[in-house]
């Protein structure tokens, strides 16, 4: 997927004719959306944000994650699905080999960017071992968008003097 440096150097490109119109056209094709049999793709979302679309997988089917993940992992070097089961996990390993699964995050994702600076740091607190699932998906959620998270955990909800 292109981001706004590639779209403006491709955009030079053709006013300068290096590149043809029905070239450039071919390229920008998927953007912003993209439908896919029952789902439509926000292939705008790095453009806006940095990071691709998010995948939530409650309520869709191993198949459709798959599809979905597949799809962004041909055009984005970092892919993150959410709230899947090992069932999503399997049926995408099937299509994206070099998958990752983090059981407690309930996550599956993708890095294949080399090593990236970090932004500041983000301190993620878990109350106890029940909001565990929430703070490992939160985490690997912030280092994948680029972030340093720092793990707090089992505070205790009546228990903030702990920190």
């Amino acid at each position: 997927m292109m981001d706004q440096q590639q779209v403006q150097a491709l955009l030079e490109q053709v006013a300068s004719g290096a590149c043809d119109v029905q070239s450039a056209v071919a390229r920008l094709r998927v953007l912003p959306f993209e439908a896919l049999a029952d789902v439509t793709i926000d292939h705008h979302r790095t453009l806006r944000w940095g990071f691709p679309e998010v995948i939530f997988g409650a309520g869709k089917t191993p198949e459709q994650v798959a599809t979905i993940f597949a799809r962004l992992s041909e055009l984005h070097p970092r892919v993150l699905a959410t709230r899947v089961t090992l069932a999503h996990y399997q049926a995408t390993k099937a299509l994206v080999p070099d998958l990752n699964y983090h059981e407690m995050a309930r996550s599956i994702w993708l890095d294949r960017e080399a090593e990236r600076a970090r932004n500041a740091g983000v301190v993620v607190v878990a109350a106890g071992t029940s909001d565990l699932p929430v703070l490992e998906e939160a985490c690997l959620t912030l280092d994948l968008m680029g972030h340093a998270p720092h793990r707090i955990v089992d505070v205790g909800v009546a228990g903030l003097h702990r920190l």
